[in-house]
């Protein structure tokens, strides 16, 4: 049985302004300037400029033009929707200019330059021409380059490139004829490249090196072909007994030629048309004589101001007909493009206010880690610590702190880097999970390698320097730190 019944709910949505603001808010400096491009194509109300340079072009305009008495002309407007005086001047929004507390500088604006090279799938087609092949073989050759991968494997199965050749290319070939040609493809530059794993890689290496004579090449070939999985656990005492050598020194520089080997041999050529990528800091932070001095970057956001030009329209307006149907819905037109201009330029404004407002609600925070930069001096802090300092939602502290970066006098970090959980002592106090990391990269560092700190060991460590740490969180911490187990960092004497 339908029935008809009112509810009465209360719903909070978020306003234009207040959606543009979030947006502006997430965008990094180095992405804010295509943002602004992209608002002044869409808005011709707003323009770039400063007030100096509209000044002087309305002088150019005043010697040019007779001068006329300010209220002459004014009439009351007669219409409902359209109130035309407050845009026929308006100072608060003719010019504008990011408040920052640097001077740019006008060669920054220059583009980077982008770096020329040679992509491996061009350097791999290249050799491919050198070699004698039928245009049948050429097919499958080039079939073969385009499925290597960035890092020179190819992870796609042999079964599945003989089907692409007979659907896409139509041309019937079987598994033996498209291996035979992957064998030559792999005889190509750099070593180790069309490998279709990590262990095949390896020994495409070592075929290059081997003369027959070099005992090393041969026992690292061995190792790879007949021990692979012992010798990526490091159970050297395994290989060892596999290989029946009764001696860890016969094995000891077969390992070192094998670690040397390159396991990705697409990397260096992968990347040459590639352009750098640059990291501009959205704020800058100098210690000047102990004193810290904080500027927001404003390269990419030039100055904006809202055109003049428009306002002979609006008088123009308010000395006609107001029946003028066409001319009345220009100026509909040209009214909305000004409010989403101040609507813009109030965005950019509290974007900038907000950033330079929470930077230093972070910079109070950790002003002893930010005089030195030692890591040690990092406090505990979290994203509802700077929320309280500035009065703002969590979620606005979080968008800043997950895209911005800043530039200190010892490099250069995102602001999140600044956020860690806290760690009790002996002596009740909280200390930054990252100073605990640093304990725990500096003991793994110092160990022997012979017989590496295992979790366990690493906690009792930590334990008696005072740190309250349980061996999963040690664990955690070396994970996050990308420093495998100790099994793994097990080196040969």
């Amino acid at each position: 049985m339908q029935r008809l019944s009112l509810n009465q709910s209360l719903q909070q949505k978020l306003s234009p302004q207040q959606i543009q603001f979030i947006k502006l808010l997430q965008v990094p400096t180095a992405e804010l300037e295509n943002r602004i491009e992209e608002e002044l194509e869409l808005n011709p109300v707003l323009e770039e400029g400063s007030e100096s340079e509209q000044e002087e072009e309305d002088e150019i305009k005043n010697d040019e033009t007779p001068e006329r008495d300010p209220e002459e002309g004014q009439t009351e407007s007669s219409t409902e929707d359209i109130d035309i005086k407050d845009y026929l001047r308006d100072d608060d929004y003719n010019s504008y200019k990011t408040h920052v507390d640097n001077d740019g500088d006008d060669d920054d604006d220059r583009e980077m330059p982008v770096p020329m090279g040679t992509s491996l799938h061009e350097t791999l087609m290249t050799q491919l021409g050198f070699i004698g092949m039928s245009e049948r073989e050429q097919i499958i050759g080039k079939q073969l380059i385009g499925s290597i991968e960035g890092d020179g494997y190819i992870r796609r199965e042999m079964e599945s490139i003989v089907n692409d050749l007979a659907f896409s290319q139509s041309v019937d070939t079987n598994l033996e004829e498209v291996e035979g040609l992957l064998k030559r493809i792999q005889s190509f530059d750099p070593a180790g490249i069309a490998a279709r794993n990590l262990q095949e890689c390896l020994l495409l290496q070592l075929d290059r090196m081997d003369d027959g004579q070099d005992v090393d090449v041969i026992v690292a070939k061995r190792i790879l072909q007949e021990c692979y999985e012992e010798f990526t656990k490091k159970h050297y005492s395994k290989i060892l007994k596999k290989l029946d050598l009764d001696d860890e020194d016969y094995i000891k520089d077969a390992i070192e030629l094998i670690v040397r080997l390159n396991p990705k041999p697409g990397g260096e050529l992968n990347t040459g048309m590639a352009k750098n990528q640059y990291v501009i800091p959205d704020f800058i932070l100098s210690n000047n004589n102990g004193k810290l001095e904080l500027a927001l970057n404003s390269r990419n956001a030039p100055e904006l101001r809202i055109s003049r030009s428009y306002t002979d329209m609006f008088k123009a307006y308010d000395k006609s007909d107001k029946s003028d149907k066409k001319l009345k819905e220009a100026v509909s037109f040209v009214k909305q493009k000004l409010d989403a201009a101040k609507w813009f330029i109030d965005a950019i404004r509290q974007r900038q206010h907000t950033l330079l407002r929470t930077m230093r609600a972070i910079l109070d925070f950790q002003y002893d880690y930010f005089l030195e930069g030692d890591e040690t001096k990092l406090r505990p802090m979290i994203l509802k610590d700077i929320a309280q300092m500035i009065n703002m939602d969590i979620s606005t502290v979080s968008r800043v702190a997950s895209s911005k970066t800043i530039q200190t006098d010892f490099g250069v970090f995102p602001l999140k880097y600044f956020f860690s959980e806290g760690i009790a002592t002996d002596s009740g106090e909280e200390v930054s999970s990252r100073e605990v990391k640093q304990i725990i990269k500096d003991l793994i560092e110092s160990e022997d390698k012979n017989k590496p700190f295992s979790d366990d060991k690493l906690e009792d460590l930590l334990n008696e320097k005072g740190y309250n740490i349980a061996r999963r969180t040690v664990a955690k911490y070396r994970e996050q730190l990308n420093i495998p187990v100790a099994r793994l960092r097990k080196e040969m004497r």
